[in-house]
């Protein structure tokens, strides 16, 4: 399974609480609340199990809207990040805890004042997705509204980061001790001279992510991030993603292995691979429900299809050109809404999909789908052969989606000595096997 025991790499783990996105499933009967503690808790203590690295949690500003009304794969259901990571500092032990906060609708001392706060709760544990927001539409609910023009939101975010690593790095050393520093970070951005209120943070800086994909967000992270939260799970495009990536790393002077790369994935095991498909392609019908599959058209074609029968063929009309602000909350499903239109009534028509299927096909996330056996395979391939340093699970069932990979997989990667059997450091920052800062 992937070559002698000294060429195994270690496989890094993290587990993604199921959110508003477009694998999670609320029709399951197993799916339960998105806001009790209880749902967090049973993640967070799964994933500790299962020896992962760190609990993800996502951040919703506003929920999406499609055609004037909530999104059907939105819910009420978006406690405030920080809270529920503070919580779950008391429930666990070894795991890290990052949370999704943005660049745009926060300030660098607040932020970097929170998250030394939980650094310092949890024993050096705290993680920080450092992400941009800048559309209009999340920004009605800020007093700067939507005042951020796009081109500026990653020259924004990496005047961000460096304000809140130099806040970090004013902190006084010892347990006891106030900062013994002053903070200063002059730009267009900001212009601030803050000394801190904590000593230094048990890591010394808590671990920040990144989850950009255009060239300039590659370059932000490279230059900036510890971990990339990548959506290139795939092992020939996440080779290209992982190369192209650890070369900007090189570019800006940074030891590559100082910056691990982490896709989101998914995963379906079976007793038999056939089993794996059957079950793989069930979870993807209750992913895309008609409803579903109509407004992703919608998002497309940039026009009102609701008289359209998701079980009927697609639809004749040809795509919008432009935004028409069908939907809001987040950005036009493709780049090039006519090209794409033309590939999908060729492969509709090819396969004799309806709209159903054909969104079942087209949107399919599923990436590792097989036995146990096979799956941890998969998993120790990709990671040695430099398509990822690990992956973000995203299961599609809360709170219990990540059981069956802990109690079937995690034992294979362990026994194949591909995933540590107990924590070893005393930081996230040292189990993640990161360089200090």
């Amino acid at each position: 399974m992937g070559g002698s025991e000294s060429e195994v790499r270690q496989v890094r783990l993290v587990a993604h609480f199921p959110g508003v996105n477009n694998t999670t499933v609320w029709s399951d009967p197993a799916s339960l609340s998105q806001i009790d503690f209880s749902s967090f808790e049973h993640l967070a203590r799964t994933a500790e199990r299962g020896r992962f690295d760190y609990l993800f949690l996502a951040e919703g500003l506003r929920l999406r809207e499609h055609q004037g009304l909530i999104h059907d794969l939105d819910v009420v259901g978006r406690p405030d990040t920080l809270t529920v990571l503070a919580a779950l500092a008391s429930v666990t032990d070894h795991l890290g805890l990052a949370g999704t906060l943005s660049t745009t609708y926060n300030e660098p001392y607040e932020l970097a004042r929170q998250l030394a706060t939980l650094d310092h709760l949890s024993g050096g544990r705290a993680a920080w997705n450092a992400v941009t927001s800048s559309d209009a539409f999340t920004g009605e609910n800020f007093r700067r509204g939507g005042y951020l023009d796009h081109a500026d939101r990653y020259e924004r975010a990496s005047s961000f980061v460096r304000a809140v690593r130099a806040f970090w790095d004013a902190a006084g050393e010892g347990a006891g001790g106030t900062g013994a520093g002053t903070a200063r970070h002059h730009d267009r951005f900001f212009d601030i001279e803050a000394r801190p209120t904590l000593p230094r943070a048990p890591q010394g800086q808590p671990v920040v992510i990144q989850a950009g994909d255009s060239p300039q967000g590659r370059d932000f992270a490279a230059a900036s991030a510890d971990v990339v939260f990548s959506r290139h799970g795939g092992f020939e495009e996440g080779k290209a993603f992982y190369a192209d990536v650890k070369r900007r790393v090189r570019a800006h002077g940074r030891d590559p292995e100082s910056l691990l790369i982490m896709p989101g994935v998914t995963y379906t095991v079976g007793d038999t691979a056939a089993e794996a498909d059957e079950k793989a392609l069930h979870v993807r019908y209750q992913q895309v429900s008609g409803q579903t599959a109509i407004r992703f058209l919608e998002s497309v074609w940039g026009r009102d299809l609701s008289d359209h029968d998701p079980e009927g063929p697609l639809p004749d009309a040809d795509p919008v050109v432009g935004d028409t602000g069908i939907t809001r909350g987040r950005t036009r499903m493709v780049r090039d809404p006519a090209a794409t239109v033309r590939e999908w009534r060729e492969l509709a028509e090819a396969k004799r999909l309806n709209i159903r299927d054909l969104v079942v096909e087209v949107s399919a996330r599923q990436t590792f789908v097989g036995t146990p056996e096979s799956v941890a395979a998969d998993i120790i391939t990709h990671v040695r052969e430099r398509a990822s340093d690990g992956f973000v699970l995203v299961p599609h069932i809360t709170p219990g989606g990540l059981d069956e990979f802990v109690d079937r997989v995690v034992p294979l990667l362990q026994e194949r000595r591909a995933l540590r059997a107990e924590y070893t450091g005393a930081t996230l920052r040292e189990n993640l096997g990161l360089p200090p800062r």
